[in-house]
């Protein structure tokens, strides 16, 4: 019979192998897992590179076809000049003088008013403001665009209770933006600029740039939103683009744009009041006044811009011809101008009256409501005159002939 001492000794044995297994089934599990984590994290950090591949391409693809296919215009496709940015792009103001300009005979003898203008003409896109990127979400039918500058608080208060409203009619989306500069120094400058801050907190509707609101730097106003449209508004329809000063008749418009469905003519709309066979003027006094070193041709045909209609189609179009051409300082004309590069004939409509509906102020015709109600834009009114207007030719009491005849 084994002694005690050698059951002891066998009982060891039997832990140090059991110990030893463990030790050996712990140490393959250990490894297994290990294996299995690897592999996991090995999958993860793959599956990231290839996410952020994609990523990289989609955002390659963005930036180098914009919204809209080659179909749209040119300056969408590898043959294109612009390629769209996802985001305004400009963050800082840094316009310096084209200096050389001071050296050339030609600019001697410009007028001194214009100086400033010709120095500067290279700064066409500025830092925006007031921004707001989300009235284009969704389909929206007609987006209104209304200029106006920081004082005129009271036009734009009219507008949005009157034609500019937004609401939804027969299911089609209206939109309204006003289209604003900053003020000179010296126009209590601090003060103003707080006071339209809070005036969009309260509307949510104000696009602002940072270059002052002047007559020249119309342009700029036109410029910029149309860089700011064709990023922002793939959705948009019609644009309507008008001053802050004048009658609008909502209704009439939508039933214009329904009208023109299935017009093969459609996506190169523009309609206003035209004005053809136009020279420069060379008086001086004159507000519109161009010197001869400026332009010295006839003007294209182009649409008073109190206001006027137009396809978002085109609205691409436009802004891709305005990259390739000169400032002018007459924005109107400038529009004419890029209609033309492109081989646009901007159409007249007898229902844009941007002189009025006659063009002798006395006429009894400019204040009846017969004739606002029959037709799509007046210009031009105060805020009081528009309030008054709208509420009559919106009444129940209005009483007008089947036609009116001009």
């Amino acid at each position: 019979m084994p002694s005690a001492s050698q059951d002891m000794e066998c009982l060891f044995r039997r832990r140090r192998f059991l110990k030893t297994c463990i030790s050996l089934s712990v140490f393959c599990v250990t490894l297994v897992t290990i294996h299995k984590l690897k592999l996991v994290e090995d999958s993860r950090i793959m599956s990231d590179w290839l996410l952020a591949e994609n990523n990289s391409y989609k955002r390659s693809f963005h930036a180098t076809s914009g919204y809209s296919s080659k179909k749209e215009g040119p300056g969408h496709g590898p043959g294109g000049t612009h390629l769209s940015p996802a985001r305004w792009d400009i963050n800082e103001t840094n316009c310096p003088e084209n200096r050389p300009l001071r050296s050339q005979p030609w600019f001697r003898n410009v007028d001194p008013r214009f100086h400033q203008f010709i120095l500067h003409r290279h700064c066409r896109y500025f830092p925006l403001l007031l921004d707001h990127p989300e009235k284009c979400q969704g389909d929206i039918h007609l987006l209104i665009v209304v200029k106006s500058i920081i004082e005129q608080h009271d036009r734009r208060d009219a507008v949005r209770k009157t034609w500019g409203k937004e609401m939804v009619v027969d299911g089609k989306k209206i939109r309204t933006l006003f289209l604003l500069g900053t003020t000179s120094i010296g126009k209590d400058h601090r003060n103003l600029q707080r006071l339209i801050e809070q005036e969009d907190q309260i509307y949510g509707d104000i696009l602002q740039w940072d270059f002052m609101d002047t007559f020249f730097n119309l342009t700029l106003k036109e410029v910029n939103f149309l860089k700011w449209f064709n990023i922002y508004c793939p959705k948009v329809e019609f644009i309507f683009k008008g001053d802050d000063d004048i009658f609008m008749n909502t209704k009439n418009v939508l039933d214009f744009l329904d009208f023109k469905i299935g017009d093969p003519f459609l996506p190169s709309l523009f309609v206003g009041d035209i004005i053809s066979r136009a020279v420069p003027i060379r008086n001086k006094q004159s507000k519109y006044f161009i010197p001869k070193e400026l332009y010295d041709k006839p003007y294209p045909i182009y649409a008073g811009g109190g206001g006027f209609l137009m396809a978002s189609t085109l609205a691409r179009r436009l802004f891709t011809a305005s990259e390739k051409i000169q400032l002018f300082p007459i924005d109107d004309v400038f529009l004419g101008l890029c209609l033309s590069s492109i081989g646009v004939q901007p159409k007249a409509h007898p229902g844009i009256r941007t002189f009025g509906i006659s063009k002798r102020r006395s006429s009894a015709m400019n204040k009846d409501p017969c004739f606002y109600k029959s037709l799509l834009v007046v210009h031009k009114m105060s805020s009081e005159d528009l309030l008054n207007m709208w509420n009559v030719v919106h009444g129940t009491n209005i009483t007008c002939a089947k036609s009116v005849h001009l």
